[in-house]
């Protein structure tokens, strides 16, 4: 008693708390670098690059890692051709670089933002879409650890577009994956835009540059793809967007959509079916903060913050914007809770890119980790209650949908330019783990280690009638005490694709556990009580 009282009176240190998170970069083999390229033209697409995504490329059961580079600009710092990274998942905790043997190109004309993988033609095998400008490319998987670039033959190019976040999702329930782009500005690096700090060049705001119409792409089914982004209602609604999450917001059965733009209104496009998309957003309420301004979004995520059953949104933005949290009481409009949920005041520093509702440490309510990072490398002389480079955000949920900040490790007392933020269990313990991507710099590997011990359920769902990716689905999970919902997403956070699997944590509940999945195609299942601590794959009845 008196060494404690000792100990609190005089400072000694005390034991330090193992990390919620560990960094296993180096540990995991990833030497990748991030190189966006940086010109003394400051394009502001140097400023937003940087992808990531957890994909089981070559369908061994484990999860892989894919990170997006940058590229070269005309007057850049750049020698060679930056390329992708792609480190197969060698097991124990350790990756493989596998970029060359896969066919995988370097970036020579094409510069690189974000990355989606899905499997859109059904073939069981992840796809991979990269956005970047002048145009995207479309990896097909060959099923045998390479991919080819099928970009022309399907139509995807996205030309002549600074591409973003990019969504999977299967709009028109006939099993088959389309794809959406959310584009940001026109854009071209014969027309660089001069802003300067202190005699020092800096990137121009965002509004120096007019925004774009995001594009939608429908799967045909032989390979190819067409453009209806007209028909969907699209062209008329330009902007600047950044990140794309595609969920059914009002459990109606078409997956619609939530766009984050940056100084321009966010969209949520409400599919109505029929191929066409309504913009609901100034209903909802979304579309502005409450005082009527567009807040410069970047990423954006879905899921049950507050547990009652309903699909909640949370936007990352800009310093003094606070990264805002919209909770869904089952009509429109949404209930903006960004200051009444602690978010307002845990982000008002900080500028957000990549963003993740996830259950960190299993006990059934989803938590939230956002990385952030300034684009301007001055902003510390303008303003001393900022930084250039910024530390992770976590944030725990009471369960009621409010939040404080956790000391996640020696990660998240460190600073960085964050970006792109993936989310997968890559080890198969339970506990879900992170990537992110940091301008210029290696990127970072998290091990969840906040999980360890507690109760958790896996499932793995495989479509028949619907995509089998499964995109689109809904699943209720009942314990002893509760109901817990969760969705399978397209798109979410920034830049980036995700573990398809979901986790469910049980924290202290009980058993029984029984699963119900609404399946994409509109079909629902109901699973007899399923054993926890394991992953479970489940494949959909067919009728």
């Amino acid at each position: 008693m008196r060494v404690a009282l000792w100990l609190a009176l005089f400072g000694a240190a005390q034991p330090a708390l193992p990390p919620l998170f560990r960094d296993t970069t180096a540990a995991a083999g990833v030497v990748w670098r991030h190189d966006n390229g940086q010109s003394p033209d400051r394009f502001l697409l140097e400023s937003t690059t940087g992808g990531v995504a957890f994909l089981d490329f070559d369908r061994d059961g484990k999860l892989d890692l894919l990170f997006v580079n940058g590229g070269r600009t005309p007057r850049g710092r750049t020698g060679a051709s930056p390329r992708e990274a792609l480190y197969r998942n060698a097991g124990q905790g350790r990756f493989t670089n596998v970029t060359t043997a896969a066919g995988l190109l370097p970036r020579k004309l094409n510069y690189g933002m974000g990355a989606a993988a899905a499997d859109y033609d059904n073939d069981g095998f992840a796809d991979l879409y990269l956005s970047g400008y002048p145009h995207g490319v479309l990896y097909h998987n060959n099923g045998n650890g390479t991919f080819s670039d099928v970009t022309a033959r399907a139509g995807v190019s996205n030309a002549g577009e600074w591409g973003a976040s990019a969504a999977w999702f299967d709009f028109d329930q006939d099993g088959r994956l389309d794809l959406f782009v959310a584009n940001y500005a026109r854009f071209s690096f014969d027309d660089p835009r001069r802003c300067e700090f202190a005699g020092q060049p800096v990137y121009c705001a965002q509004t120096a540059y007019e925004g774009r119409p995001s594009r939608l792409y429908r799967n045909l089914g032989n390979g190819a793809f067409a453009d209806v982004s007209a028909t969907a209602g699209l062209t008329g609604l330009p902007g600047r967007a950044l990140g794309v999450t595609a969920i059914d917001f009002d459990d109606d059965g078409p997956v619609d959509l939530f766009v984050a733009r940056d100084a321009s209104p966010n969209l949520l496009l409400h599919n109505r079916g029929g191929g066409v998309f309504d913009n609901v957003a100034l209903a909802a309420e979304v579309a502005y903060n409450p005082e009527g301004v567009a807040r410069a979004g970047m990423g954006v995520d879905a899921g049950d913050v507050n547990g009652d059953g309903r699909p909640d949104f949370t936007v990352s933005n800009f310093d003094h914007e606070y990264h805002a949290l919209y909770l869904n009481p089952g009509r429109l409009p949404f209930t903006e809770a960004t200051v009444a949920s602690r978010l307002a005041e845990h982000s008002r520093r900080y500028v957000g890119w990549g963003t993740r509702l996830v259950d960190y440490d299993n006990d059934g309510d989803l938590d939230l980790l956002t990385i952030n990072g300034h684009l301007h490398e001055m902003i510390g002389q303008s303003n001393r209650t900022v930084a250039y480079r910024e530390p992770p955000l976590l944030l725990n949920n009471d369960g009621r949908g409010r939040f404080s900040r956790v000391a996640g490790g020696p990660v998240f007392e460190s600073a960085y330019l964050g970006r792109g933020l993936a989310m997968g269990d890559y080890d198969d313990d339970g506990a879900i783990d992170a990537a992110f991507v940091s301008l210029n710099d290696p990127p970072v590997l998290l091990h969840n280690e906040a999980a360890a011990g507690r109760r958790w359920l896996g499932v793995q769902l495989e479509g028949t009638i619907s995509n089998r990716d499964a995109i689109g689905a809904k699943l209720t999970l009942t314990t002893g005490r509760r109901a817990l919902t969760r969705w399978i997403t397209g798109g979410g956070s920034f830049l980036a694709s995700h573990d398809r699997r979901i986790v469910f944590g049980l924290g202290s509940d009980e058993g029984p556990y029984t699963l119900t999945i609404r399946w994409p195609s509109g079909r629902t299942q109901a699973l007899p009580p399923l054993p926890p601590n394991r992953y479970h794959r489940i494949v959909e009845e067919k009728p």
